[in-house]
C-alpha cells in the first residue's frame, strides 16, 4: 500500500482548546445534543454554503443549520435552521441550491430549494413540493449528487428491511433528468431495492449504508457502500446500477472492495485532471486496530483509486492519538482548483470537558488541504508510525 501523509495546518501547533481547521459551528456536549451529517457545497460566484444536522437525546432529530462564507471559508455566517430536514445533501443545479434528504430521523425522502444562497427554502408539503417518498421509512447521509448522462444521481437507503440497524438498510439509487423540476416527485425514478444477505463476506456482513454515486471508467453509474462487517472494517460495496436507473444488481463475489476506512461514511469523487477517483475517509492505522472499527474515527486520510477496486492511502489529513472523544468523520469535500476544501463532523476538545465521544462530535469545522495531488509522507500531520506528535494537540 503506498502512505503518504499531510494537511494544510500541519506547520501550526493546534490550541488545546480547539480543533484543527476553521470553527463553523460549536455545541457543547452538556446540551446532549451532537452535530451531524456536514454538507458543502460551492455557488457560481465562489461562495461557499455549509450544513449539518442536530442528534442526540437533547433535541428532536429533525432540524439542519446552514451556513455560508464569502471569504473562502475563513469566516463563516449562519444563515438558516430548517425543521423537518435531517441526513442532508447541498448541491447547486441550475441556478439553486438544494438540500436533498430525510423529513427527520427514518423519516421520509425530501428536497428543498433556495434560490437566496440558503436564507430561506422551499417547504416539501406535497409530491409537488419536494415530498419525493412518503411511503415509509428513509435512510441517507450527505452523500455526493452526480450529473452523468444528462441525469442526476443520488443514493438512497430505506429503512424497510428485517432486523435492527445495518440489517434493515436496502440500497437504492435515485435519478432524474437535468433539466426536470426536481421539486416534483414524478421527477425521480428509483432503482429497484437490494436489502442484506446475511451470508455475505463469510457471514460477516451487518448491513449497507450511506452509497456514492459514482460514474465508472466505463461510463457506467455505480453506488459505492459504507459496509458494516466487524471486526473488519475496510471494506467497501460497489453496486451497479443500470442506465436507465432502474435496476440495481450485486455480485457479492466480486462487488466487495478493499476499502481504507470503509466501516464509516466517505465521499467519493473522479478527478478528471488525474483520472484518479479520491476520497476523504476513516482509516484505521494498524496502531489503532480494535474489535469495534466502526467507531475508530481519529484519523482522516486521503485516499485515491484509479479504477474504483484497487485503494491506496495517499495521506493522513488530520489526526488525534485518542480514539475515545476525538474524531474526524463523514467529511463531505469539493475539489477547488488545486486543493480539497472539506466540512467534518469534528469531536475535539474545546475547554468545556470536550466532546461526548468520538461519535458524538461537538464541531462543524472547515478545512482547506492544498495542493492535495502532490502530497507525500513527509507532508504528515504525525509521524509515519502515527504515534503522537510532540507538538500540542498529541496526547494530552
Amino acid at each position: 500500500m503506498l502512505l503518504a501523509v499531510t494537511a494544510a495546518f500541519a506547520a501550526a501547533p493546534l490550541d488545546p482548546a480547539r480543533p484543527p481547521g476553521v470553527v463553523v459551528d460549536h455545541v457543547p456536549a452538556s446540551t446532549r445534543t451532537y452535530v451531524g451529517s456536514p454538507s458543502l457545497a460551492r455557488l457560481p460566484d465562489g461562495e461557499l454554503v455549509a450544513s449539518h444536522d442536530f442528534f442526540g437525546p437533547g433535541c428532536t432529530n429533525d432540524r439542519t443549520a446552514v451556513f455560508a462564507s464569502r471569504d473562502g471559508g475563513r469566516t463563516w455566517e449562519r444563515r438558516a435552521e430548517i425543521a423537518g430536514q435531517w441526513w442532508s445533501t447541498l448541491f447547486h443545479h441550475r441556478g439553486a441550491l438544494y438540500l436533498m434528504g430525510t423529513s427527520r430521523e427514518y423519516g421520509y425522502c425530501v428536497l428543498r430549494r433556495s434560490t437566496d444562497g440558503g436564507r430561506s427554502w422551499t417547504e416539501p408539503k406535497d409530491e409537488r413540493t419536494g415530498l419525493l417518498h412518503g411511503d415509509g421509512t428513509y435512510h441517507c447521509a450527505p452523500v455526493p449528487v452526480l450529473e452523468h448522462a444528462g441525469r442526476l444521481w443520488r443514493g438512497m437507503e430505506d429503512a424497510m428491511g428485517p432486523g435492527g440497524w445495518g440489517e434493515h438498510f436496502r440500497t437504492f439509487m435515485m435519478s432524474a433528468p437535468v433539466d426536470a423540476d426536481l421539486l416534483r416527485a414524478d421527477s425521480w425514478i428509483s432503482s429497484s431495492r437490494i436489502g442484506r444477505d446475511a451470508s455475505w463476506l463469510g457471514g460477516t456482513f451487518g448491513g449497507w449504508l450511506e452509497g456514492n454515486a459514482v460514474a465508472a471508467p466505463d461510463g457506467s453509474v455505480v453506488n459505492v457502500l459504507r459496509v458494516h462487517n466487524p471486526p473488519m472494517g475496510e471494506t467497501a460495496a460497489l453496486v451497479r446500477i443500470s442506465p436507465d436507473g432502474r435496476t440495481a444488481t450485486f455480485d457479492p463475489s466480486t462487488g466487495f472492495l478493499n476499502f481504507p476506512g470503509g466501516t464509516k461514511k466517505f465521499t467519493i469523487r473522479h478527478d478528471p485532471r488525474t483520472g484518479l477517483y479520491w476520497s476523504l475517509t476513516n482509516w484505521i492505522p494498524p496502531k489503532h486496530a480494535g474489535p469495534d472499527p466502526n467507531m475508530t474515527r481519529n484519523t482522516l486520510a486521503l485516499v485515491s483509486s484509479p479504477d474504483l477496486r484497487l485503494w491506496s492511502v495517499r495521506c493522513v489529513l488530520l489526526y488525534h492519538p485518542d480514539t475515545a472523544k476525538h474524531g474526524f468523520q463523514y467529511v463531505d469535500w469539493l475539489f477547488d482548483g488545486d486543493d480539497i476544501i472539506a466540512a467534518s463532523r469534528t469531536a475535539y476538545d474545546d475547554g468545556l470537558g470536550g466532546a461526548h465521544n468520538q461519535h458524538d462530535a461537538n464541531y462543524l469545522t472547515f478545512h482547506r488541504f492544498r495542493r492535495f495531488r502532490d502530497l507525500s509522507m513527509r507532508d504528515s500531520v504525525a509521524r509515519p508510525d502515527l504515534e503522537p506528535p510532540a507538538t500540542p494537540g498529541g496526547a494530552r
